[in-house]
């Protein structure tokens, strides 16, 4: 993976992870891989807590630009902003965190439980706009999105029905790419 995100706040979701077990995930050897903290709304308690770990960037759902700035300044982070999609005033809202945020995260109303979004509504978006998608995509979707420029979030599809990553799902999605990528040198 490019990037692991940790649920850092959001105490409902079956993926947080508390403070403790945290700082010992966190300390690795993560090569290229980009650590995420996943906030929701954080208030300054948690930013304070988490300011010295390893993380690259920090998800932000439900902070609104001004709060996004400052967080991006005082903890000299880059700063991926989620969007909650159900429609298209909800995708629009990218246009008041494009000078702020590092890339724009459109996920679906779902939070803790990964639930569905129509992803057409984002044709609307610009190509050059470093963005994300989240939202229940299965690995069976990926094909979907071949011609679009988007960072692909994966995590829900790749869980059993306790929330643990499944080894099988893992092994389908590396599979997958395995032939992907054999196909490409193949023709280039």
């Amino acid at each position: 993976p490019n990037f692991i995100g940790f649920i850092t706040n959001y105490t409902k979701s079956k993926r947080f992870v508390e403070y403790e077990k945290l700082k010992e995930l966190l300390n690795v050897n993560k090569k290229e891989i980009k650590f995420i903290s996943v906030l929701v709304d954080p208030n300054d308690e948690i930013l304070e807590k988490i300011k010295n770990l390893n993380f690259d960037y920090y998800q932000l759902y439900d902070v609104d630009p001004e709060r996004t700035k400052e967080i991006k300044i005082k903890y000299r982070i880059k700063i991926i902003t989620a969007l909650t999609v159900s429609g298209k005033v909800d995708v629009i809202k990218y246009k008041n965190y494009s000078e702020i945020s590092d890339i724009i995260l459109f996920d679906s109303k779902g939070y803790d439980k990964s639930e569905s979004f129509d992803h057409n509504l984002l044709d609307i978006v610009p190509n050059e706009l470093n963005k994300m998608i989240a939202g229940n995509i299965q690995i069976d979707d990926i094909s979907n999105f071949k011609n679009k420029d988007f960072i692909i979030d994966l995590s829900g599809s790749l869980e059993d029905d306790n929330g643990k990553k499944d080894i099988y799902k893992i092994d389908k999605l590396l599979n997958l790419f395995a032939k992907i990528w054999e196909l490409r040198k193949k023709f280039h």
